[in-house]
C-alpha cells in the first residue's frame, strides 16, 4: 500500500522530471562545458604574454654592425625579436608604416644612445614589450636607448583597444541577431524559402549595424576618426560573417549551433584577435587562430585601415568573405538537405502529407 509520503515523494520526482527534462539537462551540461572553455581559452593566451619573433630593423651606419647585431637578436633563446637589417633610418620608418615591422633599433656608432623607432597604432602591447626588452638589452651593453614612436595612437584611442572593441561589438550584434531569428522562428528553417528570407535580413541589418558603429567610434565619440566609409563596409562584412556561420550552425544542429557560434566567435574568436596583447604575444595555438578567425582579422584590419594606411588588408578581407560566403552556401545546401529528408521521411510515413512539405 503506498504511504502519503511515497506518494508525495514520487509525484515531486514526477514533476522534477517533467520540469527537468534529459534534453534540459543535457543543454546545461553544454553550457557549463562552454564556461569552462571560456575560462581556460582567456586565461591560457593572456596569463602569461611572451613576444615571439616580433619583426625588428637593425640600422647602422656600418652593415657589419648591423648584422652582428640582428644575429644576436635572433640567436636569444627565446626568440622575442625576427631582426632584420635595413638600410637607413627613413626606409625603416616606411616599413613601419606599412606593418612590414613593427620597431626598428637605429644604432648610434658614435655615442652610446641608441633610438628605439616603434609603433603604438600598430599594437601598444608590442610597442611597450619592445621598449622593456631593448631598455634591458642596451643596459646589458653599457648603453642606453631612446623612444620615438612613429605611428602614435589617435587621442581617443588609449592603448588601441577601441579596434578590438569595435569588432566585438559587430561580431556579437551578428550572432545574437541570427540567434534571436532562429529562436524566434525555430532554429533549423523548415524550408529553403525560409532559408533565403532569413539570409536576405541580414543584409539590410549587417549594412546599418556596420555603419552604425564606425559612426559611433568615429562621428559620436572621436575614437577612431577620418575612415567612417572603410570601417563601415568592414563592418557590415564582419557583422554578415558572424550571422551566416551562426544561421548555418543552427541549420545543422538546431539551438545547439548558437553554442557552437559563441564557441567559434568568443571564446575562440576573443582571446586570438589581437587586442589586449597582439598576436606576437599569444601562445601558439592563438597565434595560429588569430588571422584565420573574423575577430582577429577584423581587429588588425581596422589597425591597418587607421593607423598603416591600409597595408596588407586584402589577405584579412578575403578570410572574412570566405566566412561570410560559406555561412551562406552551408545554410542553404542544408536547408534543402533538410527538406529532401523530409520527404523521403513522408513518403514512408505518410505519402498524403508530400504535398502540404511541397508547398511549405
Amino acid at each position: 500500500m503506498t504511504t502519503s509520503t511515497e506518494h508525495g515523494r514520487q509525484h515531486f520526482l514526477a514533476e522534477l522530471w517533467d520540469a527537468v527534462s534529459l534534453r534540459t539537462v543535457s543543454l546545461i551540461g553544454g553550457v557549463l562545458l562552454l564556461q569552462f572553455a571560456f575560462i581556460t581559452s582567456y586565461v591560457a593566451a593572456f596569463h602569461a604574454p611572451k613576444p615571439h619573433e616580433i619583426r625588428l630593423g637593425i640600422v647602422s651606419r656600418s652593415e657589419k654592425i648591423s648584422d652582428q647585431t640582428a644575429d644576436k637578436m635572433n640567436a636569444i633563446d627565446s626568440h622575442p625579436f625576427h631582426a632584420v637589417t635595413v638600410a637607413d633610418r627613413d626606409t625603416a620608418i616606411q616599413q613601419i608604416k606599412s606593418g612590414e615591422l613593427s620597431a626598428a633599433l637605429v644604432i648610434n656608432v658614435f655615442g652610446k644612445t641608441d633610438t628605439l623607432l616603434i609603433s603604438s597604432g600598430s599594437g601598444a602591447s608590442v610597442a611597450t614589450t619592445v621598449t622593456k626588452v631593448m631598455i634591458h638589452l642596451e643596459a646589458t651593453q653599457n648603453r642606453t636607448v631612446k623612444v620615438e614612436d612613429v605611428v602614435p595612437l589617435q587621442s581617443g584611442d588609449y592603448y588601441g583597444l577601441t579596434g578590438f572593441y569595435l569588432c566585438i561589438g559587430w561580431i556579437v550584434g551578428g550572432y545574437l541577431m541570427a540567434s534571436l531569428l532562429g529562436v524566434s522562428a525555430g532554429a533549423r528553417p523548415a524550408t529553403p524559402r525560409r532559408a533565403y528570407i532569413r539570409l536576405s535580413a541580414l543584409v539590410p541589418y549587417a549594412i546599418i549595424s556596420g555603419f552604425g558603429g564606425a559612426f559611433i567610434v568615429d562621428q559620436a565619440l572621436g575614437a577612431l576618426t577620418d575612415h567612417f566609409v572603410a570601417l563601415g563596409l568592414l563592418g557590415t562584412l564582419l557583422v554578415a560573417a558572424a550571422a551566416s556561420v551562426t544561421m548555418a550552425f543552427q541549420t545543422m544542429f538546431g539551438v545547439v549551433g548558437i553554442g557552437i557560434a559563441v564557441l567559434v566567435f568568443v571564446i575562440l574568436g576573443n582571446p586570438s584577435a589581437g587586442g589586449a596583447y597582439q598576436t606576437e604575444l599569444l601562445p601558439p595555438f592563438w597565434r595560429f587562430l588569430s588571422n584565420a578567425l573574423p575577430t582577429g582579422a577584423g581587429t588588425d584590419t581596422v589597425r591597418r585601415i587607421v593607423y598603416l594606411d591600409n597595408h596588407g588588408i586584402t589577405g584579412h578581407i578575403i578570410v572574412i568573405s570566405i566566412w561570410v560566403i560559406a555561412g551562406a552556401v552551408i545554410t542553404v545546401i542544408a536547408s534543402h538537405l533538410r527538406q529532401w529528408l523530409s520527404v523521403r521521411k513522408n513518403k514512408v510515413d505518410s505519402p498524403a502529407d508530400v504535398a502540404t512539405v511541397d508547398r511549405q
